[in-house]
């Protein structure tokens, strides 16, 4: 990673950090439309145990657990994982949630072939280089069982704030304090590479809107 990268991977965390410190489960109760979705595959796949990359504060995680999944939840903010486990408490879902502060850029600390699914709602498309949406995805296959599901969001090219805003290079552009890497098409095609592309589906997301895809792969027997 470049002292450039670094600083901005480090800057990104500090913002996050200070977001969830200032405003408190900031995304509210309810579960994300990408998340509702997600369950309903993961429920036809057979699925029991679900790993939320990027969770946050837990509005996701907290809805695959009342769901009846066993949950593992990561985030690089310690500040919104606590807020998740507090969360999972308050419900009564906190023996189905575990959470680990975890930098996707490093290994997953987890073994090989050892959950069901995954769930990442605009994690891949944070301040990461294409080099390393790559090695997480490669990473994400080797943690995956056979016949495992993995559903990600990304906001595309196609979105009002692409171009826009502080340019950070590998089509990642800062508004508004948060650095987004924007998808071309043919990025999610190659990160299908070794799985099998279930769908791709086009959807907006809050007030600008945001323009996103939601990817649904999963892995061969």
């Amino acid at each position: 990673m470049s002292d450039d990268a670094r600083d901005l991977a480090e800057a990104q965390r500090q913002h996050w950090q200070n977001t969830y410190t200032a405003h408190p489960g900031m995304y509210g109760e309810k579960p994300s439309a990408p998340a509702i979705h997600a369950a309903q595959v993961f429920h036809t796949a057979g699925a029991t145990d679900v790993l939320e990359l990027g969770a946050g504060h837990g509005r996701d995680a907290l809805y695959f657990a009342r769901e009846g999944f066993t949950v593992q939840a990561t985030d690089f903010s310690p500040t919104g994982l606590e807020q998740l486990k507090q969360a999972a408490h308050d419900q009564g879902v906190a023996e189905r949630v575990t959470t680990a502060v975890h930098d996707v850029r490093e290994p997953l600390p987890l073994p090989d072939a050892s959950v069901d699914a995954v769930f990442a709602h605009m994690l891949l498309c944070m301040a990461l280089s294409t080099k390393e949406i790559h090695a997480l995805v490669g990473d994400i296959r080797r943690v995956v069982r056979p016949g495992g599901t993995f559903v990600y969001t990304v906001r595309h090219t196609g979105d009002a704030h692409y171009g826009a805003g502080t340019a950070h290079g590998d089509d990642i552009y800062e508004h508004g304090g948060f650095a987004v890497h924007f998808f071309p098409r043919h990025l999610v095609d190659s990160l299908a590479d070794g799985w099998t592309l279930d769908e791709v589906h086009a959807f907006e997301e809050g007030d600008l809107p945001r323009r996103l895809w939601r990817v649904t792969q999963t892995l061969p027997r």
